[in-house]
């Protein structure tokens, strides 16, 4: 029996994917291995996010091959995809590359490997043109790496062209996966015994987008930028197809006691939106809300086509519905021509917002961009300033929400067990995400308690 090694970098998507490669494998009857262990065969879905990615993507796959010179190397995703449209040529220590949409054919395609070997160029290459393809990729999954908590891929691409992200380029249009196959696939999870389902994508708000309209064209839209307008896409009376019908379905499914959803765009905080989903009581009071700037000027070219005073009155509607959520948003620091007044006032508006967690990334330059060509490249040393003191911020806001949550009493889905100064503990997270500590010595692995958080040192970091 061969054996194989996976490696994830970057998002929850590329977890799903990963995981549901690993499903692919074993049917196929690989004996699945840690990556550290010698394998025959070494898969990396790899990423391309940042600059960063991309080397850490390189390592890996370097790592493989020194792992054992005569695997099987196979490079899948987002950074093979890229480099692929950008005519670079891979690492000479990759053997397959697999670019996105082509992930479900893993199995077959190393089984053609292995029969006939590497073709003229040294590479067994399958990569598609992901930008003209309007093929959603169908991957499942029945057993996630987490126990109680399932995430689950239900979108695939974006339009909106933001003009600092590479992703549309590596991922491709805005491709929606079928409700029915989503909830065929959430009951599988309830029936193995998942409690909590975690709806992602590359761009969850355009969910159901492409069920209503053909696709736009796509030098059109690529050179444009535009944004799909959720009344033109999403008309009332039609279910079935856009993110609140989706929601809903799987609210139905029995067994399934909480629903999350990955990071939303705020164009889709409607009040009829949120009204709606607050009705739905295993829709979790958690939103992760994509600002990227608190500065008006910064937002215009970073092509985000919302306004801070836009996005406040969203917030302020999740506040209006759900009561004391968590609200949690990505912030790039050191974008192209951002001044320091620019940047205090993006600061500004941080504060201002109390978010629960803020996720800080420094601005990363990504060939192919519009923003990689901009002027007033800010020097490295800024951003880490910057980085620096948005995380500060971004922890006493974390501190002042947590403790917002003192004498208080939450519903915890209990997920492990930990042992800490001798004492046992049963470990799991509240509907905001809080992760709470009980103290326990019996298994309640997969039990909603109901306990009152009396101390900060109930809640683990």
């Amino acid at each position: 029996m061969r054996k194989a090694a996976l490696h994830n970098l970057g998002c929850k998507v590329n977890a799903y994917e990963t995981a549901a490669m690993q499903e692919l494998l074993e049917g196929a009857g690989y004996e699945i291995v840690p990556f550290q262990e010698r394998a025959d065969v070494y898969i990396i879905n790899t990423c391309t996010v940042t600059n960063i990615a991309d080397r850490k993507s390189r390592q890996m796959l370097r790592r493989a091959r020194k792992m054992n010179p005569d695997a099987v190397v196979v490079a899948a995703g987002c950074y093979v995809q890229a480099r692929e449209e950008g005519h670079l040529a891979m690492d000479p220590s990759v053997d397959i590359v697999i670019g996105n949409n082509r992930k479900k054919d893993l199995a077959r395609i190393l089984e053609e490997y292995l029969r006939d070997g590497a073709e003229e160029d040294g590479q067994m290459s399958r990569v598609i043109d992901i930008n003209h393809t309007g093929e959603y990729e169908e991957l499942h999954l029945t057993k996630p790496g987490e126990h109680t908590r399932a995430y689950i891929k239900v979108q695939d691409g974006c339009n909106q062209f933001c003009s600092y992200c590479v992703i549309p380029f590596a991922r491709g249009r805005v491709r929606s996966r079928s409700l029915k196959s989503v909830v065929e696939e959430v009951r599988e999870l309830a029936r193995n015994g998942y409690r909590e389902v975690v709806l992602t994508g590359i761009h969850l708000s355009s969910y159901g987008a492409d069920f209503r309209e053909k696709a736009p064209n796509h030098e059109g839209s690529e050179a444009s930028g535009e944004i799909l307008n959720r009344e033109e896409h999403f008309p009332a009376g039609q279910e079935g197809t856009d993110l609140l019908a989706l929601i809903r379905a799987v609210h139905e499914v029995d067994g399934i006691l909480r629903i999350r959803l990955g990071s939303l765009e705020p164009r889709i905080i409607t009040e009829e939106f949120v009204r709606t989903a607050a009705g739905l009581v295993k829709l979790c009071p958690h939103f992760h809300l994509s600002l990227q700037s608190g500065c008006d000027a910064t937002l215009k070219r970073m092509n985000r086509r919302y306004t801070t005073a836009e996005y406040l009155e969203k917030c302020a509607l999740l506040r209006k519905y759900f009561r004391n959520p968590a609200l949690t948003t990505d912030i790039i620091v050191g974008f192209p021509g951002e001044t320091e007044e620019e940047f205090a006032a993006s600061m500004e508006f941080v504060d201002q917002v109390d978010f629960y967690e803020t996720h800080i990334f420094k601005y990363s330059r990504r060939e192919g961009t519009r923003a990689a060509a901009m002027p007033d490249q800010v020097p490295e040393p800024v951003k880490a300033e910057r980085s620096r003191r948005m995380i500060e911020l971004g922890k006493r806001k974390q501190a002042a929400y947590e403790r917002s949550f003192l004498g208080k009493e939450v519903e915890v889905l209990v997920e492990e067990g930990m042992t800490e100064g001798g004492r046992e503990y049963q470990v799991g997270h509240t509907r905001e995400y809080l992760k709470i500590a009980l103290e326990a010595e019996e298994n309640l692995q997969n039990q909603i308690r109901k306990i009152r958080i009396n101390e900060d040192l109930q809640i683990i970091h």
